[in-house]
């Protein structure tokens, strides 16, 4: 019997995931961890930055796992000028632009974290404090911390586990502001 009600979780987990544009890899009744397969192809410089971010939420969420180029869940851009901003269509996919004028002044690692954050469900939080990923560019240009705290890490898992229903996630939602304008021209 737990068998069987462990299959069908699984079952109803591949279905919402499918749903929601994510796929699951290797579901096991143990654990029906999440895959959002995100795309470097137009990321420019900053295709090794994703993959570090992808490595940094892998190892913060027990049930996700964001994979390199094995489909087009979440595509990356380096975009000039702008600045640099989240596009999130569902819970686990959209597009994330980073600005390389704004990369220059501010930690990419952060900043490219910090936007697939907002893919993952997560909204700003402009406190100014370097410790909460959230935070954004609020913590000033001196700030590199590209970890989610506990919190904001739990917020994803649940998330991805459907205890937490997104409320936002009706319509693309636009993160526009979560990086100040550049500081100053970049040549």
């Amino acid at each position: 019997m737990t068998s069987r009600l462990s299959r069908l979780v699984v079952a109803m987990v591949a279905t919402a995931g499918a749903t929601l544009g994510v796929t699951v890899a290797n579901p096991s009744p143990a654990s029906a961890a999440m895959t959002i397969c995100y795309n470097t192809s137009q990321a420019g410089a900053y295709a090794g930055t994703a993959n570090q971010a992808a490595s940094i939420w892998n190892n913060a969420t027990s049930n996700l796992t964001l994979s390199a180029n094995c489909g087009s869940n979440l595509r990356i851009y380096q975009i000039t000028g702008g600045g640099s901003y989240a596009v999130r269509t569902s819970l686990g996919n959209g597009r994330v632009y980073i600005d390389t004028q704004q990369a220059a002044q501010y930690s990419p690692l952060r900043i490219m974290t910090h936007e697939i954050g907002h893919i993952l469900g997560l909204p700003d939080n402009y406190n100014g404090n370097c410790a909460l990923l959230m935070s954004g560019g609020s913590a000033g240009t001196g700030c590199t911390n590209p970890y989610p705290s506990t919190a904001e890490a739990n917020r994803v898992t649940n998330l991805f586990a459907g205890t937490r229903v997104s409320t936002d996630s009706t319509g693309a939602q636009i993160f526009r502001d979560s990086w100040p304008a550049t500081l100053a021209p970049v040549s």
